[in-house]
């Protein structure tokens, strides 16, 4: 459209052109899903510098939205292949594959899916957009023990540690531990006769405290004066 007419809807700033567009795009990409091409048609979508009405109409096929979208799929292995390594499974010892999110519809992440779990049959007995809801509604049951032969743990979504000298995230409790749990470790003083700690805790996985999110801050006082790296917390 700006190569055509010489307006870019961005610089623009039509914030209802630019909602059409992003409504119009989606609805492109869910149709995708289905059809090897769409047409995204938005009559009226602004207006030229003599103030002519233009018109947005462009046809976009599968092949091209796959082109577009190759960089976004493919950053899909990475969390896959994680989930493989922390659960310590093989890709041989999956038995199915469910489809969780609406997005899983797009054939190229089935492919990619698919290719990368040995070509397993998905699982599309579940509705991609109810997945996570009836989960909740299990653990609910659970809850009030109208489920009783399905046992779900609670675990840490991401590692759990404090910041330390230099701004460097220490994990304590790495993510997937099953809660409630506990970890000990000693650390020490970083200047001589050091009286007190800021301690910083975050989760994440960054090296660097400052990439990780902050839960808290708290204050350990009552150090003995000592010479660093002397008193044991």
């Amino acid at each position: 459209f700006r190569e055509e007419n010489g307006i870019d809807l961005k610089q623009n700033k039509d914030l209802t052109a630019l909602q059409r567009l992003r409504e119009a795009a989606e609805m492109a990409k869910k149709e995708l899903s289905n059809v090897v091409s769409t047409v995204i048609s938005l009559p009226f979508i602004t207006m030229s510098a003599n103030q002519t009405p233009l018109h947005l109409e462009y046809t976009l096929t599968r092949t091209k939205f796959n082109e577009i979208t190759k960089n976004l799929v493919n950053r899909c292995l990475t969390p896959l292949r994680q989930v493989l390594k922390d659960a310590k499974l093989q890709v041989s010892q999956i038995d199915q594959v469910i489809l969780v999110g609406g997005s899983t519809r797009i054939p190229a992440i089935q492919e990619l899916v698919t290719k990368e779990l040995g070509n397993k049959q998905l699982n599309k007995s579940v509705n991609p957009d109810e997945a996570v809801a009836l989960g909740a509604a299990i653990q609910g049951g659970i809850l009030r023990g109208d489920v009783q032969d399905i046992v779900l743990l609670d675990v840490t979504p991401l590692s759990l540690g404090i910041e330390t000298l230099g701004g460097i995230f220490t994990k304590l409790i790495e993510r997937n531990t099953t809660i409630p749990t506990s970890k000990s470790q000693i650390f020490s003083t970083a200047v001589a006769n050091q009286s007190s700690v800021d301690i910083n805790v975050l989760q994440g996985e960054r090296a660097l405290a400052k990439d990780n999110q902050l839960l808290g801050s708290f204050q350990l006082t009552g150090i003995p004066p000592a010479p660093k790296g002397i008193p044991q917390i």
